[in-house]
């Protein structure tokens, strides 16, 4: 099961969902970038799923400087410099955890963690040993200051791999090739997958009007096998 701990980030508390595979003194690792939700049952499934599939797994809470709003308000809050230093804090929490030595480090997010992870895999190109995106929005807007992910797409470095549903409204299908042809124009090294009758979040289990259980399942086998390929055990 996923514990929860805090890490610190500039001098203020942040707490995290982690999860540690059994047996193992040395395991790749892997940040979860959370969906709008929150970091809810869902989050931490994904958490425990990936120790149990080998990585050490751990999950950021990009809320943490709110203290009230509904989903949508909170996303509107959030500024892509602390979620870059959230990112780095969870990072440095793995380097220097004790009870496992982790290795190479792979990034995944979904909704807006899909987002995020691009956007992070922009930022932070030297750090990330893989990439998995799914149907993430608001690729091509920035929050806050700095760059839109989409303008980072040149630095980006790790193969990344993207899900995405066919009804979709944000990211569109537009969105979706527009992303894919400029990964293939700079040469980046990805694989994109869109599921029919799939909206967004259909990975979710907790959402019964959106989660899609066969397009869902489909999809996290890809995402485990494309990470047994580049963070091997």
């Amino acid at each position: 099961m996923a514990r929860w701990d805090t890490v610190q980030v500039a001098g203020s508390p942040m707490r995290v969902s982690v999860d540690v595979p059994a047996g193992r003194k040395s395991a790749p690792g892997v940040v979860l970038m959370m969906h709008g939700p929150g970091l809810d049952r869902f989050m931490e499934d994904r958490t425990e799923d990936l120790a149990r599939h080998g990585y050490v797994a751990i999950t950021p809470d990009l809320y943490r400087r709110q203290t009230d709003g509904d989903m949508m308000t909170r996303i509107s809050r959030l500024k892509d410099s602390e979620i870059v230093a959230d990112a780095d804090a969870a990072v440095s929490y793995l380097r220097s955890m004790k009870d496992v030595k982790v290795g190479d480090i792979g990034v995944l997010g979904f909704c807006m963690g899909g987002r995020n992870t691009y956007m992070l895999a922009g930022a932070r190109p030297d750090v990330w040993k893989a990439a998995g995106v799914f149907y993430g929005g608001n690729i091509m807007k920035n929050w806050g200051d700095a760059p839109a992910p989409f303008e980072l797409t040149e630095k980006i470095a790790a193969p990344m791999i993207g899900f995405f549903g066919a009804d979709d409204q944000n990211p569109s299908t537009a969105d979706v090739h527009r992303i894919d042809a400029e990964l293939t124009r700079l040469g980046k090294p990805h694989e994109f997958h869109m599921y029919d009758g799939a909206g967004h979040a259909f990975l979710n289990f907790m959402n019964a009007e959106r989660y899609r259980e066969t397009q869902g399942r489909d999809a996290w086998d890809k995402m485990l096998a494309f990470l047994a390929k580049h963070l091997p055990s």
